[in-house]
């Protein structure tokens, strides 16, 4: 979760909700509607069961993300954008098509990782 901070600008708080790679890349999988936790795993590659669950949490935590429970047999739950995080992928977009379309170059450079 996030500790209570004072950012130098807008850039510094927005990357602090959305903290590393995962964060941006579960939000970037509910674009399109709500999402129940196995297909959030299947769709964010790479993630461990352990990581979405905990990333999901600080999602909800700050607002990003919203967890609906259905309270049936088996029980299933469903996570969605709030409209905070909404507004956040509307930021996203133009970085996500910059991504694309840059991709081939920035997977070519050697940056020593």
């Amino acid at each position: 979760m996030l500790k209570r901070r004072t950012y130098t600008c807008g850039l510094d708080a927005a990357l602090d909700v959305m903290g590393g790679k995962w964060k941006a890349l579960i939000l970037w999988e509910l674009i399109d509607g709500p999402q129940r936790f196995g297909q959030l795993r299947r769709q964010v590659a790479g993630i461990s069961e352990r990581v979405l669950i905990l990333q999901l949490r600080e999602l909800e935590a700050c607002g990003l993300v919203h967890r609906e429970l259905y309270h049936q047999v088996p029980p299933k739950v469903e996570y969605s954008l709030t409209d905070l995080g909404q507004s956040l992928i509307k930021a996203m977009i133009p970085l996500g098509e910059w991504g694309e379309q840059h991709m081939e170059l920035i997977e070519s450079l050697d940056r020593g990782d």
